[in-house]
């Protein structure tokens, strides 16, 4: 009976509450933190096709390390990383799940909050929980062909078309067209939120600060998306020729 009010209150025999949520959510703004990261390392990556094929294969072959064992199968290590990624974002995506509402009332709660109070934050929110929905199919899709496809990355590997075929065939720029925007938009949302949250760049005026993020968060979020949209641009040009 005891653990059943506990689960109930949140609250132990000593009085004492529950940590697990506040050690969830700590292992929930790290694991956000490594993928916001990760997200803008990876755009900036694939945005060196507009400077050029040989550049962006120069940029692939480094990030496989083969210019410390120059053979194909180092492609492996690409798979590898995206596998760690993969778990990452499952951890995140299983731990974010959380706060989603789950049933009617739950969901009545947060229309009557976001309507009465216009808090503009919950609507980013909500953009944020969206985007998050969509990323966990596209998203584990996008890197399951990655692991799966890590030698046909570069453009000019074995004279096949790598990454610019793919993106290209069967419609799929229109899949990496929508997990552009998705991606691009909850990255940043979830990375200003985590500053506001644990008070990071905060100084003497909290108020300020936030509409500082606020502001750069906008920025960002259109400086990406038009670079991914440059690049989604370039290797379909590619592709097509």
């Amino acid at each position: 009976m005891s653990k059943q009010i506990e689960g109930f209150l949140g609250i132990s025999e000593d009085r004492k509450k529950s940590r697990i949520p506040a050690k969830l959510d700590l292992i929930q703004s790290g694991t956000g933190l490594f993928l916001g990261i990760f997200m803008w390392a990876h755009m900036i990556f694939v945005s060196t096709i507009l400077f050029g094929e040989e550049v962006y294969n120069q940029v692939v072959h480094i990030l496989e390390l083969r210019f410390m064992y120059d053979s194909p199968n180092m492609s492996y290590v690409t798979s590898f990383l995206a596998a760690c990624v993969l778990v990452i974002f499952f951890v995140h995506a299983a731990l974010g799940m959380r706060k989603m509402p789950i049933n009617f009332r739950q969901w009545q709660i947060y229309r009557s909050h976001a309507v009465r109070m216009k808090h503009e934050d919950t609507t980013l929110w909500w953009i944020q929980a969206c985007t998050g929905f969509i990323m966990f199919f596209l998203g584990s899709a996008h890197l399951i062909i990655i692991i799966t496809n890590s030698d046909q990355i570069a453009l000019l590997s074995d004279g096949t078309l790598g990454s610019a075929e793919r993106v290209y065939s069967h419609f799929m720029w229109l899949f990496y067209l929508v997990l552009l925007f998705a991606v691009e938009l909850h990255g940043s949302i979830g990375l200003y939120r985590l500053c506001v949250k644990w008070g990071w760049f905060e100084g003497k005026d909290a108020k300020a600060t936030r509409k500082k993020l606020k502001k750069a968060k906008w920025i960002l979020s259109v400086f990406f998306i038009a670079l991914g949209l440059l690049s989604l641009g370039a290797f379909l040009k590619i592709a097509m020729n």
